[in-house]
């Protein structure tokens, strides 16, 4: 699963990672949690023969997928993730597996690992070497009653390789630079023709780096989140006495 994500390089730096243009500028953002506003890159219209202008372009989305058929939004479920397998075939993500793939830019993730604590101690989870990974993603544009419509988006998923398996047997799809055209191109590329790119990352590409607490509250949203620490017995009992705190964000895992 992938609940949390951040995304803490230069917008000329993201641009040029995907491919992009330019992008507006925008700060560093160390927390980026479900329903709040993510960037993706897609494949843009079909250029003019000639053309040297990047065919990718920019979207802000909500993070939070839903599709055009729902009525009522209340009563839907939050669809931050998607399974790679067999997403296909599911009436929430066929469209966007055919028509809207997009990539999402990223520092990292976090994820928690379970060890008896209501919750659990968290990682982070970045490239060994440093630097932007792309998840996969989907987009689908929803229209509201009133009529106004809205972008939103989820991260496909795949079941983790043994580097992250121990901490929660689930991790975001990556997708190298190499595959950006492949996943992108949804004009001549089915999802059956992009099967191998839905794999766990390979070995020691990541690594997972333990971290405090901070980062289980959406508010916090400073690089301190990242500092490595451990949260022990007494963080939970600090917490048991504390019903008070904001766990809204983390029913979400």
């Amino acid at each position: 699963m992938c609940g949390r994500f951040a995304l803490t390089a230069t917008p000329d730096q993201t641009a040029a990672f995907l491919g992009l243009a330019e992008l507006e500028d925008f700060p560093a953002r160390y927390n980026i949690a479900p329903t709040q506003p993510v960037l993706m890159a897609l494949a843009g219209p079909p250029l003019a023969p000639g053309s040297n202008l990047p065919d990718r372009q920019a979207m802000l989305v909500r993070w939070g997928l839903i599709p055009t058929w729902v009525k009522d939004t209340r009563e839907f479920p939050l669809l931050f993730n998607a399974c790679s397998e067999g997403a296909v075939e599911k009436a929430s993500f066929r469209a966007a597996m055919r028509h809207r793939r997009a990539l999402v830019p990223a520092s990292g993730f976090y994820e928690w690992q379970q060890t008896g604590g209501k919750r659990g101690q968290p990682y982070w989870i970045r490239p060994r070497n440093g630097g932007l990974v792309a998840f996969a993603g989907l987009i689908e544009t929803y229209a509201e009653p009133g009529g106004s419509e809205m972008d939103t988006g989820a991260i496909l998923t795949v079941n983790a390789n043994a580097d992250i398996a121990h901490i929660h047997d689930r991790m975001p799809v990556v997708v190298h630079p190499r595959d950006f055209a492949r996943w992108l191109d949804c004009r001549t590329l089915e999802p059956r023709d992009l099967a191998d790119l839905l794999r766990p990352a390979q070995l020691d590409f990541f690594e997972a780096i333990p971290v405090s607490d901070l980062v289980n509250k959406v508010a916090n949203t400073g690089p301190e989140i990242q500092v490595r620490g451990v949260v022990g017995p007494e963080s939970e009992k600090v917490r048991r006495q504390k019903p008070g705190a904001d766990d809204s964000q983390m029913t979400l895992f």
